[in-house]
């Protein structure tokens, strides 16, 4: 186990919090991950690292796996037009790789420059899967008790709306 994977599970170890942690081969997309064979291949989520017009606002998008983006309704949130941040970005701030894009890499923004955007449905979710800030494993757990993780280390989570 590498030591961001650790980092992790022992924050969710701390807040008390129930996971089923599984390990496979390094993936980078959606299409990749759905033919894992996963418990809870449903659970997936696809997770977007977003900057605005002037790469001064930075987010962390979540959606089910199977929904495309509303950049409509993330453009009205931010107020600006949005852009996949660059892979400098995501280290520098979030301490991710490509391909491990997850709402995990807030708990690595110590200076909560990252916002947190979840779709509305993630809420009906009884279980999200996101990787452990590697992609070579998927974390489950209720979508609620990582709302509330991201929460207590300054990151809350904001709910976009899909159109």
């Amino acid at each position: 186990m590498s030591e961001k994977q650790d980092r992790v599970l022992r924050a969710l170890e701390t807040a008390g919090i129930s996971y089923t942690l599984t390990e496979h081969p390094a993936v980078h997309t959606i299409e990749e991950m759905d033919v894992l064979p996963l418990p809870y291949p449903e659970a997936v989520l696809k997770n977007l690292f977003l900057q605005d017009a002037g790469e001064e606002r930075f987010f962390l998008v979540s959606l089910p796996k199977d929904r495309r983006a509303d950049w409509k309704a993330l453009r009205t949130y931010a107020g600006s037009r949005l852009s996949f941040a660059g892979e400098e970005r995501l280290a520098a701030l979030l301490g991710l790789e490509r391909g491990s894009v997850t709402p995990f890499g807030a708990l690595n923004d110590t200076e909560s420059r990252v916002e947190v955007l979840w779709d509305t449905d993630i809420r009906e979710m009884p279980l999200v899967g996101v990787h452990p800030c590697e992609n070579t494993a998927t974390v489950f757990l209720p979508p609620g008790d990582l709302a509330r993780l991201l929460n207590a280390c300054g990151h809350p989570v904001r709910w976009v709306v899909p159109s």
